[in-house]
């Protein structure tokens, strides 16, 4: 039987002539963090101190025994399941291999070997550097050299990430011991008979052998069922039918149950190696078929068709080897939470670990899966188009059992980046990854992974006779709107699926506190400059908000708690707008859900991992159901299987609180479906004194048709009190957006809602955990709300 033995103790990394302790998982970052060695390169500005790091090359080294579980088998193997990135591995100074992709894992063979193990890593700078010397300068959106090299791209810094090049053996090491035969690879092929309703699964099985001539059996068994099959060779295929499948179904429209898969390989009565997973089954199609309003992009699971409520990932820490299976877990719940039902893993990380995918099949979780391409020409030359299909070939089939993963996508941007961005005339007939687009990768997940379908890019419009980003074709990013118009330029369009679109926003006041120690925090202070990394960040935040709002001139508070009002308006005009012109419309992808440290950005959870309003305001937008006024009609939006009927209360006011007119309006949305009602003519305000409130089964909508800033606002009045568990406020006023900073209370203190706005009279109670002594005083300083414009 095959044994494991982890190499996970008894590292050191060298560095000036020491041998410091180091972890394995890990980088040299975190390494030389915990001896002292690099100040915390998220705090301050010390980002620019630590960037020696990266141009340095780095040595890991170890001693290599003869495991207990060596004795008796034929060969052991060195197997490491990440190397971060251009290194050579030695033995006693012989060279085992070469690497250079940090997507790959690696195996040598050191069967009777033993001695000093070292992993010396090349500077990641002078490796693409060096590629980019032999095959020519290619365009990218910054100017680190990250696409010569088959490396985490953000690692080089991004619009909201730090330029930490990493270095080290980031995902886990170990000695495999074995006889005869190994499983090497096994790749399921999951499907469902509908008619028959019958799981179907399709082993792939290629073994690895020291005995050619030895019989191999291999038996299978998922679900109650039980194949055996003789191996011919190096390869053989067992196929199983599970009866009575239950299927598998995102959040929100059934359950995930999981089937344990175990693949037994056999020399008569021998267990030689066992692989197991979980599969979920369930059938997932991209109906792209063309129609009256263009190309359209709409994911249909088990026949049923999505508006896909999605968030993309990056990275969750800029150090992925700290991100835990518990920290995935949690980061992901709270994407759940917010009512989200498809991820899309950002092109510019990395394949995420197990961890990742095993969560979101848990949680219900929808995956989008980017190839790690972003925003660059990539040479296709070679040493990195054997990379890229080697690469390609591992992760589609270390991920393709779980049933989460829906979509396969070629790259984030470079397809609109060749027709728009300046490339075509740059490259002069250059290679810039085209090939990998639309042919090695569609090619490699056509041969292996055919369950799934495969997308060009993100954005896409399916063909070169038309723009790569037109709103009425495949996937668009709307990125037009922060960096140049106001957010109300969301409602011009009705893409067919609005893959990337956002707003920033700075993280909340305690994680700012951490990050900036001692620093008085000013918009424009020398940290908040720094932690702040796309171009003209804060103008376009001022631009944005002064569109709304009246500027807070050198009041940072002010300031904090009007940007994050401001993210949560922008991104729920957009969402508001698109839900309510599903099925033309089919998705939604908010950028971004996460952080890999402390930033101002389009995130909705920030770097320590505090909920910003947006988050919020995304349970509300993602929710089943969903009312919003939009253009002089309440749409009534139902996500849920179920007909909605009821009653809409609608009420014209004005800001002083004083009732104008009311009408109750019967309603109907069919499962899946929107229904309009007109807004009756007497209702509808007039001026920016006057607002409507639309309400319906404990739902409301808002409808203002100024801009906040030309609203005459009464200045906010309202009592709070504590309850057991929160805090309890009462409008004697209109009181909007008001909002609890709980982190403002007790760093480790969270509210379970973000911005509500309450008419006079009304109440609502904020639950606040984590707060450890509750005071009246304190929790009126933490609330803040619109004010009268000054």
């Amino acid at each position: 039987m095959l044994q494991a033995t982890p190499l996970t103790e008894g590292w050191t990394l060298l560095h000036e002539r020491a041998a410091l302790p180091a972890v394995v998982p890990g980088c040299v970052h975190t390494d030389l963090l915990a001896a002292g060695v690099i100040p915390d390169p998220f705090l301050g500005r010390n980002e620019t101190e630590v960037a020696w790091v990266g141009r340095r090359e780095w040595t890991y080294e170890t001693e290599l025994r003869a495991a207990p579980g060596a004795a008796g088998h034929e060969q052991t193997d060195l197997v490491f399941e990440g190397l971060d990135t251009a290194a050579e591995v030695r033995l006693d100074g012989r060279l085992l291999g070469s690497t250079r992709n940090m997507h790959r894992s690696y195996r040598f063979d050191v069967t009777g070997l033993e001695g000093r193990l070292s992993v010396r890593f090349a500077s990641a700078y002078a490796e693409a550097e060096a590629v980019r010397g032999r095959l020519g300068q290619r365009p990218a959106a910054y100017d680190e050299p990250f696409q010569y090299i088959r490396k985490m791209a953000c690692s080089f810094g991004w619009d909201w990430g730090p330029t930490l090049v990493t270095a080290g053996i980031w995902r886990p090491a170990r000695l495999e011991h074995w006889s005869t035969a190994r499983i090497a690879r096994v790749r399921p092929l999951v499907t469902v008979d509908a008619e028959r309703s019958v799981g179907v699964v399709e082993l792939a099985v290629d073994v690895e052998r020291t005995r050619v001539e030895a019989p191999l059996d291999v038996v299978a068994t998922v679900g109650g069922v039980r194949v055996g099959a003789a191996l011919d060779g190096a390869s053989g295929v067992v196929r199983l039918d599970v009866p009575d499948v239950a299927l598998w179904w995102p959040r929100g429209y059934g359950d995930q149950p999981l089937y344990d898969v175990e693949v037994t390989l056999l020399h008569g009565d021998a267990v030689l190696d066992v692989w197991r997973r979980r599969i979920g089954f369930r059938t997932v199609e991209l109906d792209r078929s063309v129609d009256e309003h263009g190309t359209g992009f709409t994911f249909v699971v088990n026949g049923t068709r999505l508006f896909a409520r999605g968030v993309n990932w990056i990275p969750d820490d800029v150090f992925p080897s700290r991100v835990t299976r518990e920290r995935y877990r949690e980061r992901l719940a709270q994407a759940a939470g917010a009512g989200v039902d498809l991820v899309r893993v950002w092109g510019g990380g990395i394949y995420e670990s197990a961890d990742f995918y095993d969560a979101c099949d848990e949680l219900g979780l929808l995956v989008w899966q980017d190839f790690p391409f972003a925003c660059a020409a990539y040479p296709e030359e070679q040493p990195l188009r054997g990379e890229v299909e080697a690469e390609a070939r591992e992760n589609v089939v270390r991920l393709m059992p779980h049933p989460s993963l829906v979509l396969w996508n070629g790259n984030n941007e470079n397809l609109w980046g060749f027709r728009d961005w300046g490339w075509e005339e740059r490259l002069a007939g250059d290679s810039w990854g085209e090939g990998y687009y639309l042919g090695v990768l569609p090619r490699v997940v056509a041969e292996l992974d055919p369950t799934r379908p495969y997308a060009a890019g993100s954005p896409w419009s399916g063909s070169w006779e038309r723009h790569p980003n037109d709103p009425a074709h495949g996937t668009h990013h709307s990125w037009e709107v922060w960096n140049r118009e106001d957010y109300a330029r969301y409602r011009a369009d009705v893409p067919r699926f609005m893959a990337e679109f956002g707003w920033q926003a700075p993280p909340a006041y305690a994680t700012l506190r951490r990050a900036l120690p001692g620093e008085e925090l000013a918009a424009d202070s020398p940290g908040m400059l720094h932690h702040q990394k796309a171009d003209d960040g804060n103008g376009k935040l001022r631009r944005g908000l002064e569109r709304h709002f009246a500027f807070p001139e050198g009041d940072f508070d002010r300031w904090h708690y009007l940007t994050q009002v401001n993210q949560a308006r922008a991104v729920a005009t957009g969402v508001e707008h698109w839900r309510a012109h599903w099925p033309v419309c089919a998705g939604t992808v908010l950028w971004q859900l996460n952080d890999c440290w402390p930033v101002t950005s389009w995130a909705a959870i920030d770097g320590d991992g505090r909920e910003k309003p947006l988050y919020h305001e995304l349970r509300r937008l993602y929710a089943d159901r969903l009312l919003t006024v939009q253009e002089g009609q309440v749409a009534v939006v139902n996500q849920a299987p179920e007909v909605w009927t009821g009653v809409l209360w609608l009420r014209r006011m004005s800001v002083e609180g004083v009732l104008i007119g009311e009408e109750r309006v019967e309603f109907g949305a069919g499962g899946r479906a929107v229904a309009r009602v007109e807004v009756p003519k007497g209702l509808v305000p007039a001026g920016a004194k006057e607002f409507l409130v639309v309400d319906a089964d404990g739902l409301r909508a808002l409808h203002f048709p100024e801009a906040d800033r030309d609203i005459p606002y009464p200045r906010p009045e309202f009592d709070v009190a504590l309850v057991p568990g929160g805090v309890r406020v009462t409008a004697r006023t209109l009181v909007r957006d008001l909002l609890l900073q709980a982190d403002r209370l007790d760093p480790d203190a969270a509210a379970d809602r973000g911005l509500v706005t309450l008419l006079p009279g009304e109440e609502v109670t904020i639950g606040v955990r984590g707060w450890k002594t509750p005071d009246p005083v304190a929790a009126r300083s933490a609330l803040y709300c619109l004010e009268p414009s000054r």
